[in-house]
């Protein structure tokens, strides 16, 4: 570390202390090796939406699926081949009536699995506390106006539990095929912050 690195360093965490200290065991009792670990974070970093996106649009084309993957979302994801190991996945639906956003107050438990890295707003603690009291204030710094008449419901996700919105189909899309239709689907609709792309 040289000097200029001294005036950007951040003491690290609790939590990534914990991280460091548990994977440097890890690897010294010969449980893991440094490059398993890199392989393994180097495939966390390269996920996209694209599969929560892909769940989004099946379910948008096929009822029967759309069922299974509200009564249960790590079994729905497993249909289409995205493992959800040791974690309850939720699916929680936007109809006209309500809107889902998905937090997590205590830190930034996230579905990775399907959605990727989560955005450094998510983890911010402005976002945490404040979409919890002023849903709707908060989805109007995201461009995203929901009307009065309809509710707003915050899901707070655990270190064992996470939640998936299923957005609303945009409207004028019946002639899209399923490829077509996941292109619409944002990593941010799928946090409720925002709606699915219109299609043009």
């Amino acid at each position: 570390m040289n000097d200029e690195d001294l005036g950007t360093y951040q003491p690290l965490t609790y939590f990534q202390m914990m991280e460091v200290s548990l994977r440097e065991l890890l690897v010294e009792k010969g449980v893991i090796t440094e490059a398993e670990v890199e392989q393994a974070m180097g495939e966390i970093r390269a996920r996209s939406p694209e599969r929560g996106a892909k769940m989004v649009a099946r379910a948008w084309l096929d009822p029967a699926y759309k069922a299974r993957m509200l009564a249960d979302g790590s079994k729905a994801a497993e249909e289409l081949g995205f493992e959800v190991p040791g974690l309850r996945l939720i699916v929680v639906e936007n109809t006209p009536e309500t809107h889902n956003v998905i937090v997590c107050t205590l830190c930034s438990c996230y579905p990775r699995m399907l959605l990727g890295l989560p955005p450094d707003w998510y983890k911010s603690r402005n976002y945490r506390s404040r979409v919890v009291r002023e849903p709707r204030a908060v989805l109007e710094e995201f461009g995203t106006k929901i009307p009065d008449g309809v509710a707003i419901r915050v899901h707070d996700s655990t270190a064992d539990m996470r939640y998936l919105v299923l957005p609303m189909r945009p409207a004028g899309t019946e002639s899209l095929t399923e490829d077509q239709l996941a292109a619409l689907v944002t990593r941010d609709s799928l946090i409720g912050v925002s709606l699915p792309n219109r299609h043009r």
